[in-house]
């Protein structure tokens, strides 16, 4: 057999060993981010199923996200953050009254829509008794939060800060804007994903309700 055959017949050996050393490499890796990925998630908590419709979600308008209620309260991992002033924060402080956690930031076009709708919804309830608590994820920080609350003439909303953008990750959210309806306990009672018309008279019933109003 030519000499140059067999050098090409040992090359194409050579590479075809490489391709399926490369396929093989590739599969584990893959097996290996697949696992860790469901470990992850098992981690997570757990969101309610969406196929569940709520009393909530039947009392809001038809374009509106649904609002995911929970069969029961559940505990909150504990979340860190700051106030307009820089003062450390945690929901302990809202301890006794009725939370509406909004996890947001100025560049989120959902969360720009929505923002008019929370600050009312705050104007029209007790502070005392119920907060709107917009957390923002904004790595420009207070400057660029407080020239968006200009921007929209928000006057009822105070300002709230989480630098290290954890947020998301601690209450598990997947989009922006989450918010979350938490009781006096500092537990959660359900959730929306997206823009929602928080001060239509439903949603202001429904919240009256749960502080018992």
């Amino acid at each position: 057999m030519p000499f140059q055959i067999m050098l090409g017949r040992e090359a194409s050996a050579s590479l075809i060993m490489r391709a399926l050393t490369i396929a093989g490499l590739s599969a584990a890796v893959a097996a290996a981010m697949a696992v860790a990925f469901i470990a992850w998630r098992t981690a997570q908590p757990a969101l309610p199923p969406r196929s569940a419709p709520s009393a909530v979600a039947q009392a809001t308008s038809s374009d509106q996200p649904p609002f995911i209620t929970l069969d029961a309260p559940r505990p909150l991992p504990p979340l860190t953050f700051v106030n307009g002033d820089g003062a450390a924060m945690t929901l302990a402080d809202f301890h006794g009254r009725i939370v509406l956690l909004n996890v947001w930031a100025t560049w989120c076009v959902p969360c720009r829509k929505e923002m008019p709708a929370l600050d009312r919804l705050q104007g029209k309830l007790d502070a005392a008794d119920f907060a709107v608590v917009p957390l923002s994820i904004d790595h420009r920080g207070r400057d660029a939060v407080e020239r968006f609350y200009r921007e929209l003439g928000l006057t009822s909303l105070r300002i709230y800060l989480d630098p290290s953008g954890n947020a998301p990750y601690a209450i598990n959210a997947f989009g922006m804007p989450t918010t979350l309806l938490i009781d006096r306990d500092g537990r959660e009672l359900g959730r929306m994903i997206g823009a929602a018309q928080w001060d239509d008279a439903a949603m202001v019933s429904r919240i009256k309700g749960y502080q018992g109003t």
